[in-house]
């Protein structure tokens, strides 16, 4: 989905990952946090602003129940208060809600707020373990705005990893990519850094694109959190964060947009023209993936089994 609005880029531009600490189902405590954080890097000058994923509700929900129970529709409290303060400050805010569909039904969403007040939202498509218990998926390919800031797109957290949907996105010429994240802090060899940073700084290089990826922090219900929030340029290089922290903090890097609009990496290759969709068709020939069988699985086609819980 494209929105065609007024295009007025200016650049550079100050864009910014606010990473907090949201309580699971305590809405009250997580707006008055999220509207600190959105001040505070508007205080630093920050044009874009990026929250992380659910910061209105948490994450580690006990059921769909719990869920509808803080459940939030887009012109409710929080959206408004984020809109306001977008409105005020001139910015564009970022940030994900737990967003009430029906009486039984919710989503992880994403809202991209204007300051112009325009709200765009995003459904995430792509369910992550026991989200898929909870929330229903998002159906709408991600939004691509012309904001007067540059041509921003969003996705959340594990929509990132699926690289045909960031692909989806760059040949919309975005610029800027937001991503607000829940990543959980998993076992790792003690060297290296957390593999979905690695992926973030993959799928920028790849589609030569900025990325913003805003994670949370604190404990929550057990689980514990990489705190990775990044910013990364067009050739997968972090200009800010892309370390585990565990604190709350904002982000803040500068970043000359157009640089997204030239996809040449060398004299002779561009990322996107380079490609060679007539050999790929067979990504689309299948809507369902078949697997060699294994001493779990007896048959050729089966449901994966989760390996992590994000």
């Amino acid at each position: 989905m494209t929105i065609k609005h007024s295009f007025k880029q200016r650049e550079p531009i100050i864009v910014a990952c606010a990473q907090i600490a949201p309580i699971v189902a305590n809405v009250t405590y997580n707006r008055q946090v999220s509207n600190t954080a959105i001040a505070r890097a508007a205080d630093l000058g920050a044009q874009v602003v990026v929250l992380p994923e659910l910061a209105q509700s948490g994450y580690v929900f006990n059921d769909k129940a719990e869920a509808l129970s803080v459940a939030e529709d887009l012109d409710g409290p929080t959206v408004q208060g984020w809109r306001a303060l977008a409105e005020a400050r001139g910015i564009v805010v970022v940030a994900g809600i737990c967003e009430r569909l029906s009486s039984t039904e919710v989503a992880n969403s994403a809202v991209m707020i204007e300051p112009d007040g325009r709200i765009t939202p995003y459904r995430k498509a792509h369910l992550w373990n026991k989200e898929k218990l909870i929330f229903t998926p998002g159906s709408e390919l991600p939004p691509v705005v012309d904001t007067v800031f540059g041509r921003i797109a969003v996705m959340i957290c594990y929509d990132q990893e699926l690289p045909e949907w960031v692909r989806l996105i760059a040949m919309q010429n975005t610029q800027l990519l937001c991503v607000p994240v829940n990543w959980p802090d998993l076992p790792r060899p003690e060297t290296e850094r957390p593999a979905e940073i690695v992926r973030a700084q993959a799928n920028a290089a790849i589609n030569h694109l900025f990325l913003a990826v805003c994670d949370r922090c604190g404990e929550e219900r057990g689980v514990d959190w990489v705190g990775g929030s990044s910013i990364i340029d067009v050739d997968g290089y972090p200009v800010a964060g892309a370390i585990s922290n565990p604190a709350e903090h904002v982000l803040t890097a500068r970043l000359e947009l157009s640089k997204a609009d030239d996809k040449w990496i060398s004299d002779y290759n561009h990322v996107l023209e380079d490609r060679r969709p007539a050999l790929y068709s067979g990504l689309c020939a299948s809507t369902r993936y078949v697997h060699p069988p294994s001493a779990h699985c007896s048959t050729t086609e089966c449901n994966p089994r989760p390996r992590r819980h994000r």
